[in-house]
């Protein structure tokens, strides 16, 4: 069986691709180690001739780790490039997090961000912890939200090449938030996601009443989502990527053949089968094979 090993340097850091590629050969006994370069000086494919994936990734996990500024996969290379891809919104396909963002404008970002952060590490209730968040923003505006959009909600770097890239090759791509879909549905149109879901903020009169039209969206709702989307299109696991940050992502993550952790919480990244901690999202392109040159903008 043939397994890439996929690595990808930021050049802020002190990480070169040669020392990564290196790092890898003086580990691995084996001398069938082909390459092939995705981005000069940036990611780099190495192709080994192997049965034992997971005896690989025991042997060179500890030393690729320690290389700050490196993020790497190790897959067989059959069905690399995947046909679903499942993305988390907040701190993944954008910069922040909406429900902190909101809390702002009413003098209450630190305390909701508290309770966010807690909750995306897995140490309380989803549900609950957003039930209790949402509750803190009644009486805010739809003028507010719209501020809130405007002013404060930047995409991440590469999420638009990313879902881009994979649909101009044939996949089909779905934006699911524990957020709200006031956001949703504006960020996936300027990614160009095919679908998205999320909870819905209950609105009267133009002033939100503190609560979320049921039923929540949370862990159990991304997990079907996959489940639902890999059923209508045909696909199997190996078909699929998931890429999110926290405690919420994790039954979507482990669902997915390539599961990955975008700059996660501790708890994510164990569950995940790749992590990204110093990239920007056109690493999961390189993870999957694709070459700088056929990046669509």
């Amino acid at each position: 069986m043939d397994i890439a090993l996929t690595l990808v340097v930021n050049p802020e850091h002190d990480t070169s691709l040669n020392l990564a590629e290196q790092t890898v050969r003086e580990h691995l006994s084996t001398s069938t180690i082909g390459s092939t370069i995705l981005a000069p000086k940036h990611a780099l494919d190495l192709f080994i001739e192997a049965t034992d994936v997971d005896k690989i990734k025991k042997t060179i996990s500890s030393p690729l780790n320690a290389l700050q500024g490196l993020d790497w996969v190790l897959q067989p290379t059959v069905g690399r490039k995947k046909k679903l891809i499942l993305a988390d919104m907040d701190s993944t396909m954008i910069t922040v997090e909406c429900i902190d963002e909101l809390a702002d404008f009413i003098g209450m970002k630190e305390q909701v961000s508290a309770i966010t952060e807690a909750a995306m590490r897995g140490e309380l209730d989803f549900e609950g912890a957003l039930t209790e968040r949402v509750a803190l923003l009644e009486g805010l505006t739809e003028s507010q939200l719209k501020s809130c959009y405007d002013d404060r909600i930047a995409l991440m770097g590469g999420a638009r090449k990313l879902v881009q890239t994979m649909k101009a090759h044939g996949s089909y791509a779905a934006l699911v938030s524990g957020g709200f879909t006031y956001f949703t549905d504006q960020v996936a149109d300027a990614i160009g996601f095919d679908m998205h879901r999320a909870n819905v903020l209950e609105i009267k009169d133009g002033v939100l009443t503190g609560k979320v039209v049921p039923p929540i969206c949370g862990a159990e709702t991304k997990l079907a989502t996959l489940q639902e989307l890999a059923s209508c299109h045909g696909l199997e696991r190996s078909d699929i990527l998931a890429v999110g940050d926290g405690a919420n992502d994790i039954p979507m993550i482990e669902g997915a053949s390539l599961g990955v952790a975008y700059r996660a919480k501790p708890i994510t990244r164990k569950a995940a089968s790749a992590a990204i901690t110093y990239n920007d999202l056109t690493a999961l392109l390189y993870f999957q094979g694709y070459k700088a040159e056929e990046f669509k903008a």
